[in-house]
C-alpha cells in the first residue's frame, strides 16, 4: 500500500494531509512511542517500519528479523491504542518540558 493511499484514506475522513497528519506522520508517532514509552529496541522497530537497520558489520551479513520479538511489540502497540480508545489519561506535553534550565 502506498503512502498516497493512507493519505487519501485520510482526507476521506476529513484530515487535512498538509497541515493535520500524514500516513507518514503516523508511522513517525508510532516510532517514537515504541522506543520512548513501550521501551521497545531501535532495531526491532526499524524491521518493523522495513527501514534499513544500521550495523556494524553491514547489511551483507545481517540476515536478523526479530520475528517473535516483532509479534510481541505489535501486540503491546495494540494493547496501548486500546488503552487510548478505552479513554487512558492522556499527560499534556508543555513546550517547556523540553527546554534546559536557563534556556
Amino acid at each position: 500500500m502506498s503512502g498516497a493511499a493512507i493519505n487519501a484514506a485520510l482526507q476521506r475522513l476529513g484530515f487535512d494531509t498538509k497541515t493535520e497528519i500524514t500516513g507518514h506522520g503516523f508511522r513517525a508517532m508510532a516510532r517514537t512511542i515504541l522506543h520512548e514509552r513501550l521501551r521497545f529496541p531501535a532495531e526491532v522497530i526499524e524491521h518493523q517500519l522495513a527501514h534499513r537497520v544500521p550495523d556494524s558489520l553491514g547489511g551483507a551479513y545481517n540476515r536478523t528479523r526479530f520475528i517473535d520479538d516483532r509479534v510481541a511489540m505489535m501486540q503491546a502497540w495494540a494493547d496501548y491504542l486500546d488503552r487510548l480508545k478505552a479513554g487512558a489519561e492522556v499527560v499534556p506535553i508543555r513546550q517547556r518540558d523540553f527546554l534546559r534550565e536557563g534556556s
